[in-house]
């Protein structure tokens, strides 16, 4: 049998704690019944959301105010009553995609990330970008959760694969709750290969109908949001704050500089210390108590709870 791996009370006790992003509140009692273990909750998770653009896939285009509106559920909580009120049963039962709440990748992450914390499993929300949503090496943003294994120590798990019908849609070969590093980077690690010569920056970002929102700039964004997840600020993605650029010809070196040194703390294998400190301690990265969200309604000037 494997022996067990030791994480630093201070850190289990740090990410088994909810965040205010991640925290139920009222509705924890609705966690009551759950199971336990990743591979199980993945499928709840993935039972009770649909993807904004899986309408085809599970033959249910989401209505175009749930569109909008779901997009723009911050918090936990809020996810959770959006859920219930529109199927009442347990967690536990499958919703037709029609009583699914309409996320993205973040959603199913976060809500992944509450169950566990609430159950004791050390838990957190990771961004980066996932090779397995096409078959050219594209390299998509994406959102996973990184939970805690006391015999193989962090292990990443994808919430949004726990259903045959999507891993069989994008041929994925491999367990929805041990994603493989090579197969989801992390930010920081996009960014040290882009920055070595190792990698293509446009092959990296989004690929959207209005064009593609790709580059050194993109992923330098996705850091931020990593670092913040990490220090449990689970933002929506098109939350924006401190320094960065729009588009890679704003990029200076100071800005890849910052990035450099935030890249250091937030690869596979985090400095808990250092992670904490480099948020805490720099304005340019810390997410403040107001962001401009770039919601789908338009831009926005929010405040955070």
């Amino acid at each position: 049998m494997p022996s067990a791996v030791r994480l630093d009370p201070e850190v289990a006790a740090y990410y088994t704690a909810q965040s205010t992003f991640s925290d139920p509140g009222a509705l924890a009692s609705a966690y009551a019944g759950l199971p336990t273990g990743p591979a199980r909750l993945a499928r709840i998770v993935r039972d009770l959301m649909i993807h904004r653009v899986e309408g085809d896939l599970f033959g249910h285009p989401p209505a175009p105010d749930r569109l909008r509106d779901d997009a723009e559920t911050r918090y936990l909580d809020d996810i959770l009553r959006i859920i219930t009120e529109r199927n009442a049963a347990p967690l536990t039962t499958r919703r037709d995609p029609a009583d699914r709440f309409v996320g993205v990748c973040r959603d199913f992450a976060l809500l992944l990330c509450s169950i566990l914390r609430h159950q004791g499993v050390p838990a957190r929300v990771r961004s980066g970008f996932a090779d397995y949503w096409g078959s050219d090496g594209f390299h998509f943003d994406h959102v996973v959760t990184e939970y805690w294994d006391a015999e193989r120590g962090w292990l990443l798990a994808d919430a949004q694969l726990a259903d045959p019908l999507v891993t069989d849609r994008f041929a994925v070969d491999f367990d929805p709750v041990d994603v493989p590093r090579d197969r989801f980077q992390v930010a920081a690690k996009a960014w040290n290969a882009i920055r070595s010569g190792a990698a293509d920056p446009k092959r990296f970002g989004l690929l959207l109908p209005e064009g593609p929102l790709v580059g050194e700039w993109f992923v330098a964004g996705n850091i931020r949001l990593d670092l913040a997840a990490l220090n449990k600020t689970e933002t929506l993605l098109w939350d924006v704050w401190g320094v960065g650029a729009d588009s890679d010809g704003e990029m200076t070196d100071a800005i890849r500089d910052l990035y450099d040194g935030a890249a250091d703390v937030t690869g596979d294998d985090v400095p808990f210390a250092a992670a904490r400190a480099l948020f805490e301690g720099n304005e340019g990265l810390r997410t403040p108590k107001t962001v401009r969200c770039l919601a789908p309604h338009g831009p926005a000037e929010v405040t955070l709870r």
